[in-house]
Order: C-alpha cells, then sequence, then structure tokens
C-alpha cells in the first residue's frame, strides 16, 4: 500500500503546481495536485504567509518571492542554463527556429531556458517553466531515453499514467519513438503533441553517460525534416561543447581528462549507473 504524501510533500507539490501559468485559482491547484479543496486552501494560505506563494485581489496565486531568493542562490552553484544560453543563441543565429534547454524536475521535463526563433512559423507553445511528463516533447524524450535502461522503464511507466492530455500519445509509441532514437543518435519528436510541429533534441550527458539535460530545436515537422542532418550535427556539437563546460565545474581538478574518457556518445543509448552531479539529483 502506497504510503500518504506528507504535509511538507503536499506543500511541495502546491508550489510545483503554481509553476504552470495555467494553474492560478485554489481549485486549479486542487486539481493538478489530487489534493482536496480545503487542504489546497490551507496549503496555499500558509505558502502565502511565508512568502512562497501571492495571491492578488481576485484570488489568482502565483510563485512568491522567497523562491526566487532561493533560485538565486542555487544559481550561484553550477548553472545549466548559463552554459547553454550561448549554445541556444548560436542556434537560432544559425537556424531561426527556437531553441530550447530542458532539464528534469520530480519525474518531469522542464523547460528551463528558450531562445524564441526568428523565423515567422515559430513555436509558441513552448514557454520557460512548462512542465511535461518524461518522455513528451523532443528533449524530454532525450532526456528519458537516455537513461539506463532500468531508470527508463520506471520512469515510462510513471509517465504512461499522466498521458490523458496528449491522446496520440501511448507508452508503446514512446517506447517505439525511443529505439530510433537510440538507432540514429538523436529525437526526431514530430506531430505528437501539436499537429505539423514538433522538434529534434539530443541529449547533454555527464561524464558517466547520462542525461543532464536536453537541447532541442522546435519547428514545423516540415522545416526539421528538411533541415535535420545539419540540425542533429550542430545540436550534438553544442551538446558536447555545454557537457565538457559542465565537467570542467563539477570533476575535481586533475580528474577531468579521466572523466572526459568515461563519457557516453549519443549513439551509445545508454551508460553506466552516475556519479557525482547528475540527472538523479533531480530525480526521487
Amino acid at each position: 500500500m502506497a504510503s500518504r504524501p506528507s504535509p511538507v510533500q503536499r506543500a511541495l507539490a502546491v508550489l510545483r503546481a503554481l509553476s504552470d501559468p495555467e494553474v492560478r485559482r485554489m481549485s486549479d491547484v486542487a486539481r493538478a495536485t489530487g489534493l482536496d479543496p480545503a487542504t489546497a486552501s490551507r496549503l496555499l494560505d500558509m505558502l502565502v504567509r511565508e512568502g512562497f506563494a501571492t495571491r492578488d485581489a481576485h484570488r489568482h496565486f502565483g510563485i512568491g518571492p522567497e523562491i526566487f531568493q532561493l533560485a538565486d542562490v542555487g544559481q550561484r552553484r553550477v548553472d545549466l542554463r548559463q552554459l547553454a544560453r550561448p549554445a541556444l543563441q548560436r542556434l537560432v543565429e544559425a537556424f531561426g527556429d527556437t531553441a530550447v534547454l530542458t532539464e528534469a524536475s520530480h519525474g518531469e521535463a522542464v523547460c528551463s531556458d528558450r531562445e524564441r526563433g526568428t523565423h515567422p512559423a515559430h513555436a509558441n507553445y513552448v514557454t520557460v517553466g512548462t512542465r511535461r511528463p518524461l518522455g513528451v516533447g523532443a528533449g524530454s524524450l532525450a532526456v528519458l531515453a537516455w537513461l539506463p535502461a532500468v531508470e527508463r522503464a520506471r520512469r515510462l511507466q510513471q509517465t504512461a499514467r499522466k498521458l490523458v492530455n496528449y491522446p496520440r500519445l501511448t507508452a508503446a509509441a514512446i517506447s517505439d519513438e525511443i529505439d530510433a532514437a537510440h538507432a540514429r543518435g538523436h529525437v526526431m519528436f514530430l506531430d505528437w503533441v501539436v499537429e505539423g510541429m514538433g522538434g529534434i533534441a539530443v541529449p547533454i550527458l555527464d561524464y558517466e553517460g547520462r542525461p543532464i539535460g536536453a537541447l532541442s530545436v522546435v519547428a514545423s515537422s516540415a522545416r526539421l525534416r528538411a533541415n535535420e542532418p545539419a540540425l542533429a550535427r550542430r545540436l550534438g556539437q553544442e551538446a558536447r561543447r555545454i557537457a565538457s563546460a559542465w565537467t570542467r565545474m563539477v570533476v575535481p581538478t586533475g580528474d577531468t581528462h579521466r572523466a572526459a574518457c568515461r563519457g557516453a556518445s549519443p549513439r551509445s543509448g545508454g551508460a553506466s549507473a552516475p556519479r557525482g552531479k547528475t540527472l538523479a539529483s533531480a530525480l526521487p
């Protein structure tokens, strides 16, 4: 029998729900978290008092200033967004389409940064803070696909229970997309969420070959198909550059060469158990 969530877990679930811009009212929070309205209301009141949530005159809720204070402290450590920002800009300059950085958080994938494309038909449905189940979306699928096999299977089972909002997708379809990604060395995730749109993505791998995030370009499916070879090649180059910079920051001095030799390429489709800071720190 599954244990009941603790009060802290329920409060954290509310905070994660508030990161979704569509979740504004108490009823939205209750629905997103599965909490009863009375519990959701009580937790929201507590978070507002402590500065972790805000409430306006219309009783719309949002993330509070204390969250940004904590985020600022966290960013003084290794910030993948800071390392990836130049790559996002270069990708937009080279191809004109929106470039996205994806990271994992509590069994989901989060768009942690985005550089908007200059092409008129740019993707406007991916915004910073957007959360999706692992495997839904190009970057999200790249993270899931390059997890070790046992963990990947467990995460896919969790995702299968969250696909109600994605009627075109099934766990079997995601599994097939993972196999295809391993075969080609990158993800092509087309038409699954928005008809005629999609993304191409590669994982950003740590020195053990585990994903710490993913780099993707989102655009019309036709543009992605036409530019697939060039996009895949450039995304791979940028992902390796980010991974090298990340390794230099987290691996003790003198160990970077040995760490680099242990790293796996995206085409390997798997990796050994992690050491040091990896995606595992973001997944329960």
